[in-house]
């Protein structure tokens, strides 16, 4: 029998998930890791740099940049938030911690946006599931909720998501207007003035955060999608023309987008063909899989599943929107130097499809899912539990010898808050697994369920149990400390060699005068990059500089200085 949709299910299974459990859920995912954290190597620091900047007026704002050179990602509103966010502060508030609340406010953008992206494509007729002959099917909007439900347990679940959307960086800003662009292309045919503002904002803050082509692109797309879309279909009122201009209006603040981007000289062309080698597609596949697990099986998944609609004369919007997005975020992947934050954006899209693959999966595949993450999460929740006893007590002896070596002059602190989180948050994983074998067995989000909670269970544990390793390691404090322990306070200092991540770590935890070497010192201190075996660079001129000592990461030798004084 060929049903007009591979999707079958009951109005019992299109149960939602509990709206209490669901925000407390998403409130536990995103305030961890925007607290009690230091600004970490070094797209997260340069940017704290930049907004630094900004705020004491040592940059234009509408040409900012870092020490006279201008930030690796060419955008400006990200910049604006953070200054933004430490102008209006008061002085008693931690810096590094005021620029991370707008962008906190973005992560919660992402998520609300995903969810009614997906609850709007989910209304539409072709993504309804089969009408039973007696009834009992799953009322459309019961049937879309779910679905919302689905796409956001799988959108938390996605293992990349997880560290970049905590950073304060362009790629964070990228990703939050993105989803308010996807919910606004998905809700047009409902909500024509609030999705047409959603459209508008989303559009020009990608444009402004630095993804000019990916917005253009986007929204050139989704015009076409809208426009070749029987959109009467979904709601029978609206004709033709109001289809027609509706599409017209996502073309024309597509194009306007990216002639601001242009204007603001925000165009920054990277396209690099992928080299044909083993080693680069290895590479490239390696990220497809890990950083989109386990959003893509799922959503491949969907595509086979619904390939009927997918490639019908009748374009169906809940597949070509999603469809759309993914494929031009992944060809962009493939062609950027920043793989991985450009693959980010693809996220939302990508949840989405997963979404759609739940009323098409088999009870022993969701049993897969089921046992291969209560496995993979438990196992991951109990080694950063072994590893902060280890670091603790001693014992076991050989995570403590491991955590010796890999962060040498590392001394632990006790944090009987952070602790409570994390006992809380253990206890709730295993009600959860005891919950997903018990009852609600009909629920059709019941197989992202421990996807999502293993994910947000495991960064809730790392940005608590091993915040204080994680600052030692990827942040720039010891570093700074060990410098500024050797040199005058707020003393001038040139720089050559240094990346932007360091020269940010300086000037906003050192508070030192830092300028770029000239032919002659101005400064009585120089700090410079340091070469293989702690070599100076080779343009220093030894006859001017002397050096003082050499400053070890205590983690990485890369990002090692060498400290010189003027002779």
């Amino acid at each position: 029998m060929n049903h007009p949709t591979p999707a079958i299910v009951t109005q019992a299974a299109a149960r939602r998930l509990p709206r209490l459990a669901l925000v407390l859920f998403c409130v536990a995912y995103v305030l961890p890791g925007f607290f009690g954290r230091d600004g970490w190597k070094s797209a997260d620091m340069a940017s704290l740099g930049v907004m630094a900047e900004l705020l004491q007026g040592s940059t234009s704002w509408w040409m900012p940049s870092l020490m006279g050179a201008p930030p690796e990602s060419p955008a400006l509103l990200p910049y604006w938030l953070g200054a933004w966010a430490m102008q209006i502060a008061p002085g008693w508030m931690a810096a590094d911690f005021v620029v991370r609340i707008p962008f906190g406010l973005l992560l919660t953008l992402t998520l609300v946006a995903t969810w009614y992206g997906t609850y709007y494509l989910g209304r539409d007729p072709k993504a309804q599931p089969v009408a039973f002959a007696f009834g009992g099917e799953a009322l459309p909007k019961d049937y879309a909720r779910a679905m919302a439900d689905g796409a956001l347990l799988a959108l938390i679940a996605c293992l990349g998501l997880a560290q970049l959307s905590h950073e304060t960086t362009p790629a964070l800003a990228q990703l939050g207007f993105a989803s308010l662009f996807f919910y606004g292309a998905a809700a047009l045919a409902y909500h024509r003035f609030a999705s047409g503002l959603a459209i508008t904002v989303g559009l020009l803050g990608m444009a402004l955060s630095g993804a000019p082509a990916m917005a253009t692109l986007w929204g050139l797309g989704s015009g076409v999608i809208h426009i070749l879309e029987r959109t009467r279909e979904t709601v029978p009122t609206r004709q033709d023309r109001e289809v027609t201009l509706e599409a017209m209006g996502i073309l024309l603040v597509a194009a306007i987008a990216g002639g601001v981007a242009a204007a603001l000289d925000l165009w920054r062309w990277k396209i690099a063909v992928p080299q044909a080698t083993w080693a680069d597609w290895n590479g490239y596949a390696q990220l497809l899989i890990w950083f989109t697990w386990p959003a893509w099986p799922l959503a491949l998944w969907t595509l086979w599943r619904w390939r009927h609609q997918l490639f019908s004369l009748q374009i169906s919007r809940h597949l070509a929107l999603p469809a759309w997005l993914c494929s031009v975020t992944v060809a962009a992947t493939l062609t950027t130097g920043s793989s991985d934050r450009t693959l980010l954006l693809a996220l939302p899209p990508l949840a989405t499809l997963a979404a759609f693959a739940l009323p098409t999966l088999k009870r022993q595949v969701a049993a897969l899912i089921d046992w291969f993450t209560l496995l993979f999460f438990s196992g991951c929740a109990f080694t950063i539990w072994v590893v902060w006893i280890a670091m603790h007590t001693g014992y076991p002896s050989q995570p403590a010898a491991n955590v010796a070596r890999l962060a040498p002059g590392f001394v632990s602190s006790f944090s009987l808050l952070s602790l409570t989180f994390a006992l809380a948050a253990t206890l709730v994983w295993a009600w959860l697994v005891h919950w997903r074998v018990g009852r609600h067995r009909a629920a059709i989000w019941k197989s992202l369920v421990l996807p999502a909670g293993g994910a947000a269970l495991c960064w809730l544990l790392l940005m608590t149990l091993w915040m204080p390793l994680l600052n030692y390691a990827q942040g720039y404090r010891v570093l700074v400390e060990q410098t500024v322990g050797k040199i005058t306070p707020a003393a001038c200092v040139e720089t050559v060699g240094l990346n932007q991540g360091q020269i940010a770590a300086f000037q906003f935890y050192g508070n030192l005068q830092l300028k770029p070497m000239q032919g002659t010192p101005s400064c009585p201190w120089l700090l410079a990059e340091s070469g293989p075996d702690m070599a100076p660079p080779a343009k220093l001129d030894n006859r001017q500089w002397n050096l003082v000592v050499p400053i070890k990461h205590p983690t990485d030798a890369n990002q090692s200085v060498l400290l010189f004084r003027q002779r």
